[in-house]
């Protein structure tokens, strides 16, 4: 049974590895892609709650005095 002859096996591989890494690299040149988005500046409106206007405050169980 002959040999398998390996000799050219590393430039074929390196030579179609350069030819599809340049061929990738003009598919990708081609393309256009869109402009990176611009933030939208939002109005914030500033609502009126009840308890806002109102003064309240909060008595918490060990701020009480000690029976």
């Amino acid at each position: 049974m002959p040999q398998l002859d390996t000799s050219t096996w590393f430039i074929t591989i390196v030579s179609s590895m350069i030819t599809l890494f340049i061929l990738f690299q003009l598919k990708i040149s081609s393309q256009t892609f869109p402009a990176a988005p611009s933030p939208k500046i939002m109005a914030t409106e500033k609502t009126n709650n009840p308890w806002e206007s109102k003064w309240t405050k909060i008595y918490l169980p060990l701020s009480l005095p000690q029976q």
